[in-house]
């Protein structure tokens, strides 16, 4: 079984390696917007800016806007507009805001949602924390069981809503949608109910809905809740939407919600990312402190035989890991750096920082930049060693991960939007 496993892996290295080549070009071109959670290729890569590595200095700063409420969302472009939501802290109202990428202007705030009682929610969690999807002409907003609806970017109008999804997510909402294809695809993890579904892009109509159908092995919910946020990969010829739950990940046909495979890796509260190496490898983080390699050529339950490695020291919890140079960089909610050989899970490096970490890291193509939650940002040269290049500090902490267009990074801390400005490799 493991020289055929093995041959397959080298059968399809070819295949993979164009794929990866794909979509790393993708990555340098079209950087005007920024339409999802991590960005146009979901992995917080953004090659078509060089970002100075003391983004704390105010002479840095183009712009800053404060943001009412609370809301972790990060920040979504496209074009000149910047669109996130945000919530009050009892989250009895629930609002989409758009700024204005070239002056920081408001160009609409509009209350969404209206709750009379509104479930509990995490002290770590907001009522907002759902990354919304974007397009040309419109915004999807997505606050989990509270409600889906698409505006119209340009008058702030709704073009369709829908509030018919129920789950408890009872510690709060976090997973984000994706846009692929005609669809608009998020899912429900709580502790209740869970499935994933596919809107109707133009309509708001059900695609498709699938449960998740899982064994937790538990009747606790709070182990069956999770936070992720998919991703779809061409593997093998094939669209794969890769979604990890709490206790395992799922693998769909995006087009019609059908299962092509299951990996179970345990853990609750995935929020993380997948990722695709050039090895064809798909890694998956648990939400627990687990890293998976699986590779996703398999049908039905593929654990016992697909999980080419596993790693359970210092990974990343919360935020997702990123991939530069056949090397995994995390930074943990306990304050600790890391750097993971992809191809084998060989630990390169672990450095503990004085300080934790909830936002996602980007690559500019010359260093990778982490956020604290108490506002110091760090600038890693990427390497098989520990190599910090400096530290600064900006705003009162970073829940929410950072976004790019053209020359300029946005970030949102707690309560303020900011423009930095770079430099252009365009």
């Amino acid at each position: 079984m493991i020289a055929a496993k093995e041959l397959n892996v080298q059968f399809s290295r070819q295949l993979f390696t164009v794929i990866y080549f794909l979509v790393f070009v993708n990555s340098l071109i079209g950087q005007e917007n920024w339409p999802e959670f991590r960005g146009p290729t979901g992995d917080g890569v953004a090659l078509g800016i060089t970002l100075p590595t003391d983004l704390g200095d105010q002479t840095n700063i183009s712009w800053e806007t404060p943001i009412h409420g609370r809301g972790w969302s990060s920040p979504v472009i496209w074009g000149e507009q910047i669109w996130l939501t945000s919530a009050t802290e009892d989250g009895k109202k629930m609002f989409g805001i758009c700024v204005d990428l070239k002056t920081g202007k408001v160009i609409h705030d509009k209350l969404i949602y209206q709750n009379e009682n509104p479930r509990f929610r995490h002290a770590t969690n907001s009522y907002a924390s759902c990354t919304p999807a974007v397009e040309a002409g419109r915004v999807y907003l997505h606050f989990g069981s509270y409600g889906t609806v698409c505006l119209d970017t340009n008058t702030g109008d709704t073009i369709w809503n829908r509030e018919d999804f129920e789950c408890d997510h009872f510690r709060g909402p976090g997973s984000s949608p994706i846009l692929y294809g005609d669809n608009l695809i998020v899912a429900y993890d709580g502790s209740d109910k869970q499935y994933v579904v596919a809107f109707n892009k133009e309509t708001g109509e059900t695609a498709w809905k699938t449960d998740r159908n899982l064994e937790y092995g538990t009747d606790n919910g709070d182990w069956k809740k999770a936070y992720g946020t998919a991703s779809v990969f061409e593997i093998a010829g094939k669209p794969m939407l890769i979604y990890p739950s709490a206790s395992a990940t799922v693998a769909y046909d995006p087009r019609n919600g059908e299962p092509m495979w299951t990996v179970y890796h345990e853990g609750m509260n995935a929020s993380a990312r997948p990722i695709l190496t050039k090895d064809g490898l798909v890694i998956l983080t648990n939400g627990m402190g687990r890293m998976d390699a699986v590779n996703p050529q398999g049908k039905g339950d593929i654990t016992k035989t697909n999980i080419d490695w596993t790693l359970s020291k210092n990974v990343t919890r919360r935020p997702s890991p990123i991939l530069v140079n056949g090397n995994l960089f995390m930074f943990n909610d306990k304050g600790i750096a890391s750097c993971v050989r992809a191809k084998d899970g060989k630990i390169l490096w672990q450095q503990r920082i004085k300080t934790t970490f909830a936002a996602s890291p980007i690559f500019d193509g010359e260093h990778i930049f982490a956020f604290s939650e108490k506002g110091q940002i760090y600038a890693f040269q990427p390497g098989g060693e520990y190599d910090l290049i400096e530290e600064t500090e900006l705003g009162d902490g970073f829940k929410a991960s950072p976004a790019v267009a053209g020359d300029r990074l946005i970030l949102r801390s707690i309560s303020k939007l900011y423009c930095l400005k770079g430099k252009s490799q365009n």
